[in-house]
């Protein structure tokens, strides 16, 4: 570090590519939730369905994806896919990776919420005449958010950090615009510390907001 010249003018002269990034980041992040959520609904009630095909395929795909690195889910369904001829771009590719690998993770967490659900409370919601459907959202799943909330929020933060990896398809997300300024100037140090302090911001910002909505809607009485 003896007589380095920090320069951070190739950072600023990059804003409009680093804005461009952050933008995909948080879109890249907004979909996935959304995405991800509706496949841990579907895997999480799978996971304790009495049919046991069900059970079996929901907890092979939770099992699946929780076991195996980010990255190689990534290059699995954006180049192998692609060499079967389904060619994706690569902000869909890192979508659909993303959206699968959280709702494993999810599926998990709120499995384990569901299965803290008294059989009871689910027979006394059918008898008290309410629908199969409205037994599933207020009974089992309202009550379930409500438990694994906070494990809900935190994978949603380690999603947006794990965006990064889309980077490695050419994605144009964050990791992916500070790595093109780099390349030019040569100032990693300067590059990589503007994007850690981001995904900090961004990070911290997620927990934030996330908290809001657990307090206005998930544990409103």
């Amino acid at each position: 570090m003896a007589g380095y010249k920090f320069d951070f003018s190739p950072v600023i002269k990059g804003y409009e590519e680093i804005a461009l990034g952050l933008l995909v980041t948080v879109e890249l992040t907004a979909v996935t939730t959304v995405c991800g959520f509706v496949l841990s609904l579907a895997a999480g009630y799978g996971g304790i369905s009495r049919v046991k095909l069900l059970r079996a395929i929901c907890v092979g795909y939770i099992e699946a994806f929780r076991n195996t690195p980010l990255l190689v889910q990534l290059f699995f369904i954006y180049f192998g896919l692609s060499s079967m001829g389904l060619r994706l771009s690569p902000t869909s590719g890192a979508t659909i990776a993303l959206s699968i690998n959280m709702g494993a993770y999810c599926g998990d967490i709120l499995r384990a919420g569901l299965t803290a659900t008294p059989r009871g409370q689910i027979e006394a919601g059918l008898s008290l005449g309410l629908s199969r459907l409205k037994v599933f959202w207020l009974v089992m799943i309202v009550p379930a958010l409500q438990r694994v909330y906070p494990a809900l929020s935190s994978q949603i933060v380690l999603i947006m950090l794990g965006t990064s990896v889309a980077s490695q398809i050419g994605a144009d997300e964050l990791t992916s615009m500070g790595g093109l300024i780099q390349s030019r100037h040569f100032r990693s140090f300067e590059v990589y510390l503007v994007l850690g302090a981001i995904y900090l911001v961004l990070a911290l910002s997620f927990r934030s907001l996330l908290a809001e909505i657990g307090r206005r809607w998930v544990y409103r009485p």
